[in-house]
């Protein structure tokens, strides 16, 4: 019998239930450690950035053909 969606491959794994829980948790976890992380840096860290796409690349030059 060939699957036919998602659901069925993971209904016939002996406690799927249990490991769906335990992805959603670890990526949740994930999540408000990446948003921890991105809102706790200080402000001059992102500075540099900011402006990024606004700034010509003086790279560009060298590689003319």
């Amino acid at each position: 019998m060939i699957p036919q969606s998602f659901k069925d491959i993971v209904s016939s794994v002996e406690n799927a239930g249990f490991f769906q829980t335990l992805a959603m948790i670890i990526f949740i976890l994930f999540f408000i450690v990446v948003v921890y992380i991105v809102i706790n840096r200080p402000k001059k860290y992102y500075s540099e950035e900011e402006n990024a796409p606004l700034e010509k690349d003086h790279d560009d030059d060298k590689f003319t053909l």
